[in-house]
């Protein structure tokens, strides 16, 4: 299956001529308006976040960086990418992380495709190759709330209790409005605060 993998990573990473899009001649009349790419959007993104009081706003406002995590910048990582997902759902983890590997191996500098790559690691138990691939995701995205959130939940199946409320609280840094970080902050803190007496 690797092997299959591989060869129609290699097919589809060819771009050719047809699939590309026509130039666009730009009307010189038309006032310039200049987007926002993808580094200042996510930079705008989590600054709102970080502000926002309104838990439905905030997580809005976090499906739109999950957006924007998502978009590779390239179709042939978007399809693997879809793949794995469908992998993923169908329970066929090992057909997931033969894509996934593909998806790291081409695209390296791509956070969401190591995210994921832990995602199907925590699911298959493998929980130490899952937090190889968190750290790898963190490095490319520090405020990555998906992968610190398993990183706690991984400190929380060994027993590691201030490590997780660490990481949690990296969470709240970043999302402070995630209700499910804010109780295991608190619930961890408690525990922790009750082992100290």
């Amino acid at each position: 299956m690797r092997s299959l993998a591989a060869f129609l990573a290699l097919i589809l990473v060819a771009s050719p001529v047809w699939a590309q899009e026509p130039e666009v001649q730009a009307d010189p009349n038309a006032e310039a308006v200049k987007p926002l790419d993808g580094r200042a959007k996510l930079e705008k993104l989590f600054s709102e976040l970080k502000r926002e009081r309104n838990p439905r706003g905030a997580e809005r406002i976090a499906n739109f960086i999950r957006e924007e995590w998502g978009k590779s910048g390239s179709a042939s990582i978007d399809l693997m990418m879809g793949w794995s997902e469908k992998a993923m759902e169908d329970k066929k983890f090992d057909v997931a992380l033969d894509f996934l590997d593909q998806v790291t191996m081409l695209a390296p500098d791509y956070a969401e495709g190591w995210n994921r790559r832990a995602t199907v690691h925590y699911m298959m138990d493998s929980y130490a190759k899952s937090m190889s691939d968190i750290e790898h995701t963190l490095r490319l995205e520090p405020r990555h709330f998906g992968a610190l959130s398993g990183m706690a939940e991984i400190f929380k199946i060994y027993g590691r209790k201030q490590a997780a409320l660490d990481a949690y609280s990296r969470v709240l840094a970043v999302y402070p409005m995630l209700r499910n970080a804010q109780e295991e902050v608190s619930e961890l803190a408690d525990e922790l605060a009750g082992e100290g007496i």
